[in-house]
């Protein structure tokens, strides 16, 4: 019962943790307290603490079978991880008024949307795949609860965001968003740069290098 007692907890953590600073009250009053930048840092800090704890309390929570453990699922992450790093480098250096990410220094064209075209949410895209993946790789009741959360949590972060975007865009949503998708199987129009291929593939294997001294287990089948 231990186990499943501080995963929960963990799990709730998580939950306070990013529901009470999403309240625009709660933000703005931290970050008159902290600044944004010291907002953001701290925020950042945070979210990366809870969410390790929240991996490592599942990973030792009680182990009760919802998927079973088939070789073959060993290989979903394996092939899924690198268009993840893909999606994550290449929504991170693309602008994007629509999401997450755009840290790139080149304006949005709306006519050459590039990866939003795709998904106009990489990262919360990268997150979904991410979560999916090792869902099905990681059939333990808790693997699926937090999986579950993270992949629920990135499809309904993609329709708030459009909406709220929308609603403060106004029009400029219909001709900034013409040729962009929530998430679709539409290639990028024009592809990021080989940079981004190779920054992906450097991320993938950093990744797989250190996931067993990290997490514990090996990915490899």
């Amino acid at each position: 019962m231990l186990g499943w007692t501080l995963f929960l907890a963990a799990l709730m953590t998580f939950l306070l943790t990013h529901a009470i600073p999403a309240r625009p009250e709660v933000r703005g009053r931290l970050i008159e307290l902290l600044g944004r930048r010291g907002y953001f840092a701290t925020y950042s800090v945070l979210s990366l603490l809870v969410l390790g704890w929240l991996i490592l309390a599942a990973a030792r929570a009680p182990y009760v079978e919802v998927i079973p453990p088939l070789p073959a699922l060993r290989w979903v992450p394996l092939l899924i991880m690198p268009v993840v790093c893909w999606l994550a480098v290449a929504g991170m250096s693309a602008q994007n008024p629509f999401s997450f990410g755009g840290l790139g220094h080149r304006s949005f064209d709306p006519d050459h949307p590039g990866v939003l075209r795709t998904t106009r949410h990489p990262l919360l895209a990268a997150l979904m795949l991410w979560a999916i993946s090792h869902l099905l790789s990681n059939g333990s009741l808790s693997h699926v609860i937090l999986f579950g959360l993270f992949a629920g949590f990135a499809a309904l972060g993609m329709v708030v965001i459009d909406r709220r975007k929308a609603r403060e865009m106004g029009s400029e949503w219909v001709r900034l968003s013409r040729n962009t998708s929530r998430f679709s199987l539409r290639s990028p129009r024009p592809w990021p740069g080989l940079w981004v291929a190779l920054a992906s593939l450097a991320a993938f294997a950093v990744l797989l290098h250190l996931h067993a001294s990290v997490i514990g287990l090996s990915p490899l089948p």
